[in-house]
This record gives structure tokens, C-alpha cells and sequence, in this order.
């Protein structure tokens, strides 16, 4: 098991200025240091701010892009890899949406900036317009580059809440500054399927292995928090893949005796590996559930190709589980309507279930449903881009508001 990452929380100021993050400086070193000693691997440290359309608000949308470069620039700096702008948050009263419209410039003028858009919660309902403007956000940033990767960097956001140290969904609220643990925990369950005996030995086996190891993460946090002065806040012990068989949800889901990730059944595993993560003891944040990332989870890249689960699949599968629809790859030419529809179905199951969930769809340009995708990224195990109806819901969403559910 792996840390994904250790995410720093701040309130920030624009503009970026150097004392802003100065008492940060040796904090990636010494965090990757007390965690290495105690046996896990830190892959990144992250930096997440207040939403940004509060950061620049006097300045207006237009220093958007410019608060976003000077934070990249900032981060890496001081040895950060990656920053979180944080989250348009729409549902609020009079939200200006102009920050939506700007989000594909910061994109494109980044490479390590993240970005989100809250556009649904239980009260403040879902709001059909910041839902468009997102999904024309969406379409955009597809265009970007050749294989739509600038996507990888945007997420809209159904009722979640801040504290999450996964991106893209990271945003800060309150005073001071935190941090709090992403886990890449999928081997766990791998292991813990591998061999039992029947499905309750298997239950067992990995609630122990979660247990143990949080309190191991929350003893290195304890003391990391001591040495820095920064809040431990807890860890989204998500059960997050790595693009090879061994670190596969997909994997954990067939050992413990689903045939195929996708076929009957599935449902099953999912829900029951989330109530192991809900009944383990240790201090939570964000998430804490299953990710079923297409693009990250080799076995879930190699069953997008056999038709055994579609974008319907993963959204009932989050019905029971984790995080909504992650890094799915949809064909070049989907349509600004469909995306939208989508994004509304995804905001309808999370505000009816009361729970936080996220899309991150990836439109890949010149590829249709079925095509192989081609992304040379370390995080990415490339599948089969998954069919979509070519329908949307333009007469719901034209009609603008919010709509409590």
C-alpha cells in the first residue's frame, strides 16, 4: 500500500505572495521522510486552497488564470506537486458563473493545476445552469490536446464537502492550515480476497488490514502534526488502484468471486468492500470509499473493451460505493448536451442518497466508442472508450435555477 498523497489545506491570498506558503518550505521532505521510515511511500504532496473565486474575488474572473500560475509556480517552489484551485461552488446564492467559463484557460496555461465545480447539494439543490456551463468546460478543455488529457485536471462535484486530500475534489474551508492523507489501498483488498476461505473470512481479512494500517498512518501523522504545527485532519482511506493487476479494484473484485468486473455481482463486491471501510476504526476525511477510475485500474481498462459495463454500470455501482464516474473515456465527438445530461444524473444520485460524488469525463478527440485509447501516462492503463447514446436533457437544463430534490 501506498500514500497517493499527503494534501496540505491553506487559505491563501491573491496575489501569491512568497510568505504566503513560507512556513511550508520543509514540509514535503520531512513528510516524506517520517512516512518512508515507517514503511510507506509518499508518491506526491499536494497543496489545496480555499475556491478560488474567493481568493481572487476583488479582482474579478479575470485574475483567475493569473492566481492559478502563481500558485503552480509557488508550489513547486517549495518541492509541492501539484495545487488544487478548489471549487466553484455554484450552489451558492448568487454564484458568479463566470468562473466556470474561465476554467479552461487555466488549463491551459498550467500543468499542475487542479480545478473543480460544486454544481449540486442537498441545500442548495442542483443547478442546471453551473451543470452547462460545466459541460461546455468540459468540451473545451477536450481540445486542448490531441488525446483530451487537460480533463485529467477538472472534476464537477455533487455534495461534497471540503477536506477531501483526493484531486480534484480538493478544496479548504477554516482557519488555518492542514492536512490530511489519500491512500492507495486497492492491493489491500487484493490481498486480503487472495485465498480466503469464503466471502466472510475475506470481509474479515480486510477490515483488519485497513484497521492496522490507518492506525500506522495516524501514528507518522501524529507526529508529523506535532513537528510542523499544521492539524491532522484524517485520511480518505479509499480503496484507490494502480494501473497493474496487483493493485486493482477490478482485480479485488474478481478474487473474492465475481467472474468478470462488470458481470452480476459486481454490485455486491463493491457495496461490501465499502461497508468494511465504513466499519473501520480510524479518523476519516473525504471520501473514504471505492474508486473505480477507468483509466487507473488495469483490469477495469482491460473490461471497458468486453462490454461488460457501460456508463450506467458505474453509476449504480456508486450508488454503493465511491466516488461517481472517474476518468472515463467518452468518444471525440460527444456532445455538449449528453455531457450535461450526464453530469445532471450524477448530481440526481448524490443529492437524493446524500452522498458526495464527483465526474471526470474525458472526451478523447478522433476516438469513437470501442477505439483504444493512447495516453503515455504513468497513472493511466489505457482501455476501450465507453459508447454513450448520443441523446442529452437540453429542454431541463435550458430551464435554469436550482432544483431541490
Amino acid at each position: 500500500m501506498r500514500i497517493r498523497s499527503v494534501t496540505i489545506g491553506t487559505n491563501l491570498g491573491y496575489p501569491v505572495r512568497e510568505e504566503h506558503l513560507a512556513s511550508l518550505d520543509t514540509f514535503p521532505v520531512r513528510a516524506r521522510a517520517l512516512f518512508a521510515e515507517a514503511g510507506f511511500e509518499v508518491q506526491t504532496v499536494r497543496l489545496a486552497s480555499q475556491p478560488f473565486p474567493e481568493v481572487v474575488a476583488s479582482s474579478g474572473p479575470s485574475a483567475a488564470v493569473q492566481y492559478a500560475c502563481q500558485l503552480e509556480q509557488r508550489c513547486r517552489a517549495i518541492g509541492i506537486d501539484y495545487c488544487s484551485l478548489g471549487a466553484v461552488q455554484a450552489v451558492e446564492q448568487d454564484a458568479d458563473l463566470r468562473y466556470i467559463d474561465v476554467i479552461p484557460e487555466i488549463i491551459r496555461q498550467t500543468e499542475s493545476a487542479f480545478v473543480s465545480v460544486l454544481v449540486a447539494d442537498r441545500q442548495g439543490g442542483i443547478h442546471l445552469e453551473a451543470i452547462q456551463r460545466a459541460a461546455e468546460a468540459i468540451s473545451q478543455v477536450a481540445g486542448l490536446e490531441k488525446d483530451g488529457f487537460g480533463n485529467l485536471r477538472l472534476a464537477v462535484l455533487a455534495n461534497c464537502g471540503p477536506g477531501s486530500p483526493f484531486f480534484p475534489a480538493s478544496y479548504h474551508r477554516g482557519e488555518g492550515t492542514a492536512f490530511s492523507i489519500a491512500t492507495e489501498s486497492a492491493d489491500l483488498a487484493v490481498e486480503a480476497f487472495e485465498g480466503a476461505s469464503g466471502v466472510a473470512q475475506a470481509r474479515e481479512r480486510l477490515l483488519l488490514a485497513v484497521e492496522r494500517t490507518a492506525h500506522a498512518i495516524e501514528d507518522v501523522s501524529a507526529e508529523l502534526a506535532a513537528e510542523s504545527g499544521l492539524q491532522f485532519r484524517g485520511i480518505d482511506f479509499s480503496l484507490a488502484p494502480y494501473p497493474e493487476t496487483a493493485r486493482s479494484i477490478g482485480s479485488a473484485v474478481e478474487r473474492l468471486g465475481v467472474s468478470a468486473f462488470g458481470s452480476s455481482g459486481t454490485l455486491f463486491a463493491v457495496a461490501l468492500m465499502t461497508r468494511v471501510l465504513r466499519d473501520a476504526r480510524y479518523q476519516r476525511c473525504g471520501f473514504s470509499g471505492i474508486m473505480l477510475p477507468v483509466l487507473e485500474d488495469e483490469v477495469l481498462a482491460q473490461r471497458s473493451g468486453e462490454g461488460l459495463y457501460g456508463l450506467d454500470s458505474l453509476l449504480l455501482y456508486s450508488a454503493v460505493c465511491g466516488t461517481g464516474l472517474d476518468t472515463v473515456p467518452l468518444p471525440g465527438d460527444v456532445s455538449v448536451d449528453e455531457l450535461a445530461a450526464i453530469l445532471l444524473d450524477v448530481s440526481t444520485l448524490a443529492v437524493v442518497a446524500d452522498k458526495p460524488l464527483t465526474a471526470r469525463l474525458m472526451p478523447i478527440p478522433d476516438k469513437q466508442a470501442g477505439d483504444l485509447t493512447d495516453f503515455d501516462f504513468g497513472y493511466f492503463a489505457n482501455g476501450r472508450v465507453l459508447a454513450v447514446r448520443g441523446r442529452g436533457a437540453r429542454p431541463i437544463l435550458a430551464s435554469g435555477g436550482c432544483i431541490p430534490l
